[in-house]
């Protein structure tokens, strides 16, 4: 039914947050490919007509999941100022939110479902890489190129930088066991210390001769 379009107006709109309440529950619990939009619709507690006249598909559905999971991991790039007069501060607050953000319960549980699922429906991993992954990668680049044109670090291409910020975070042993479900959870220490050493890595790497 890819033929109706998706409302774009009224985004907080009481049913279209209860369709993604209920489809981002149905999706972790069972996976991508076994829930159906019926489903979704009878969770939700609307009609089809209301489902399909605010998502004409089911990939749709889920790239809009993951756009709301994401507000917080946007809005923890929205912390970096420009003109940034303190860069170890930034990037620190920057990887704190990051790095909490990736350790989060409903993250990783959408990154398992896209991990499992992804090579049977191509159009899973494609909404979760261009609605998270490359709104991080883009909007940090630019906010780097800023630095960069401001003479505060030497970053030849911004968005490699990014990426490697944000690889620093996840290639850790505390990451690896949440994305596992193995205990215990993360503690705040093991987390700051991940940053910082995240922090002092990228600023290294990156200083101006």
């Amino acid at each position: 039914m890819s033929h109706h379009p998706e409302i774009r107006h009224d985004p907080d709109s009481p049913k279209r947050q209860a369709v993604i309440a209920a489809a981002g529950e149905l999706f972790i619990a069972q996976g991508y490919g076994a829930v159906s939009m019926d489903a979704v619709a009878r969770a939700a507690g609307v009609s089809k007509a209301t489902l399909y006249a605010h998502f004409a598909s089911k990939d749709r559905l889920f790239a809009t999941i993951i756009k709301e999971a994401c507000r917080q991991k946007v809005a923890a790039i929205d912390l970096l100022a420009e003109p940034c007069d303190d860069l170890a501060a930034a990037l620190t607050a920057l990887g704190q939110q990051m790095l909490r953000f990736l350790l989060d319960a409903k993250p990783l549980a959408i990154q398992r479902v896209v991990m499992a699922e992804c090579v049977r429906f191509p159009e899973l991993g494609r909404a979760f890489y261009e609605n998270g992954p490359e709104v991080f990668r883009r909007t940090f680049g630019a906010w780097l190129a800023v630095q960069a044109g401001a003479g505060r670090l030497a970053v030849p291409d911004p968005v490699i930088a990014a990426d490697q910020f944000l690889g620093m975070l996840r290639a850790t042993g505390i990451f690896l066991r949440a994305s596992l479900g193995l205990p215990p959870a993360p503690a705040d220490a093991d987390i700051d210390a991940t940053v910082a050493a995240a922090v002092r890595t990228f600023l290294r790497a990156y200083a101006v001769e």
